[in-house]
């Protein structure tokens, strides 16, 4: 896995993204010189027909992306495949047809975009299908050996069988006691006594440590032996952050906070937040006012009551502040519960106001607060003040995460889905803490970026 934007992304992926890129422009090159009835060479060159065929590839990976298929890089399904990167072709089409409208000299000559999207697509397909089969199993493969009997090493070994795509293969386990029933992932090779035997054997890149027991005394003779022989030694909850993109709170101890290089918020970043927090939210605010005054008078006309929905939420350094959404349910929902969770499908929703969530429209007087400063566009979900308390007082480390400010989205709301159970808010605090940790412009930029895929397809709306 290769480390971008603060995020580890399987060398798969990236190789994939690389050979596609490579294949779609010479595709489209040489179907420019089989298919162009004058110099190939001069239209490329001259007449921005490198610029042409740039922007059709760019369309591709545009909707290769929307389709999911850099995050499920296996094919499951040759047919749903077809399927996909037929839609693919289509959104590379509408885009040519935008340019005819636009700037016609973008656009590609009909034959060439008809030849070169049949036979990308036909190359697309044939590519995925080998990658599948073959080339996942060689490329980027990240052996691990798992020593110890921490639950944690059977988390990342169930991890690595769900997702083949990540590049990680689980060697086997070494612990002190257990039978030879296969674990997540592999089996049980032997005690740790016989560890480097064991690493001899079966050549892992990396050795992963996870001791549940203190009175288990690591090897640490033998780990320093191994780490000066080329083996990449790590902690289970490093690795555990590490392919999974989330610190373990099960195994977290307040020295690695305390003691971490890496653990933000640093006044750098937090200084250039809050200039493209309020750069982009006068933007958003200018851009989608005709927009929310028309969701404003749907609201108005379809249930009585007001517009906007004023809810005290928790903000930076446990500061209350009112949160400011268009209304999507009724006005005494919470008349006869008190504060509770919304729900999936929740009966208290109005029927415009499902569509705005779906859409994602009640989310847009939020860039109200990011220009008061109360909120930024990316960081951890602000909860109500009545959950927080008892939260808190359930989940060690909940209130770390008011120590930056709370976000419109977030690492959080990307990589999971939405739930209203204590594990759901566990499992979220984990990731919240790993953008915490992590905070950079370019982890920044990557989840505004799948966020806007999220609400393209309407994708975690509640």
């Amino acid at each position: 896995m290769i480390r971008l934007f603060r995020v580890f992304v399987p060398v798969a992926t990236l190789t994939l993204l690389v050979s596609e890129i490579l294949l779609i422009i010479s595709v489209f090159v040489l179907t420019t010189y089989a298919f162009l009835e004058f110099d190939p060479t001069v239209y490329l060159l001259y007449e921005r027909g490198l610029v042409r065929i740039l922007l059709v590839v760019l369309s591709f990976l545009v909707g290769l992306h929307l389709q999911d298929l850099y995050s499920q890089v296996l094919v499951k399904s040759r047919v749903a495949l077809m399927q996909q990167l037929s839609l693919v072709v289509g959104s590379a089409f509408l885009l040519q047809g935008t340019l005819s409208y636009v700037d016609s000299d973008l656009k590609l000559p009909l034959p060439i975009m008809l030849w070169g999207a049949s036979l990308t697509v036909a190359a697309i397909y044939s590519w995925r299908v080998f990658f599948s089969a073959y080339a996942l199993r060689v490329v980027g493969r990240d052996r691990l050996l798992l020593v110890g009997n921490s639950p944690l090493l059977e988390d990342i070994g169930a991890y690595t069988e769900e997702h083949p795509e990540a590049g990680i293969r689980v060697a086997g386990y070494i612990r002190e006691c257990g039978s030879d029933d296969a674990l997540p992932g592999g089996k049980i090779l032997g005690p740790i006594a016989s560890l480097r035997d064991i690493v001899q054997a079966t050549q892992p890149r990396r050795i992963v440590v996870g001791l549940s027991e203190r009175r288990n005394r690591a090897p640490l003779d033998d780990l320093l032996a191994l780490r000066f022989s080329g083996y990449i030694v790590e902690e289970a909850c490093s690795a555990y952050e590490r392919i999974r993109g989330r610190i373990c709170l099960k195994e977290l101890r307040p020295s690695q906070l305390i003691y971490s290089g890496e653990l933000g918020p640093r006044p750098q970043h937090v200084l250039y937040q809050n200039l493209v927090n309020v750069t982009l939210a006068v933007t958003g605010i200018a851009v989608s006012l005709p927009l929310m005054l028309l969701t404003a008078l749907a609201i108005r006309l379809s249930s009585p009551g007001p517009v906007l929905y004023r809810q005290t939420r928790v903000g930076m350094n446990d500061v209350p502040f009112t949160l400011y959404k268009f209304r999507s349910m009724r006005v005494d929902a919470e008349a006869g519960t008190g504060p509770v969770w919304a729900s999936r499908h929740d009966p208290r929703v109005t029927p415009v106001g499902r569509v705005i969530r779906k859409l994602r429209l009640d989310e847009l007087p939020q860039l109200f607060n990011v220009l008061k400063g109360e909120m930024s566009l990316v960081g951890p979900r602000p909860e109500r003040p009545e959950f927080v308390q008892a939260l808190a007082e359930q989940i060690p480390y909940y209130n770390q995460r008011h120590f930056v400010r709370p976000g419109i989205t977030g690492w959080a709301q990307i990589n999971h889905k939405y739930g209203d159970t204590i594990e759901d808010t566990i499992a979220k605090l984990e990731y919240d803490l790993y953008y915490i940790k992590n905070m950079s412009v370019g982890l920044d930029t990557y989840i505004v970026f799948h966020t806007l895929k999220a609400m393209l397809l309407s994708r975690g709306a509640q």
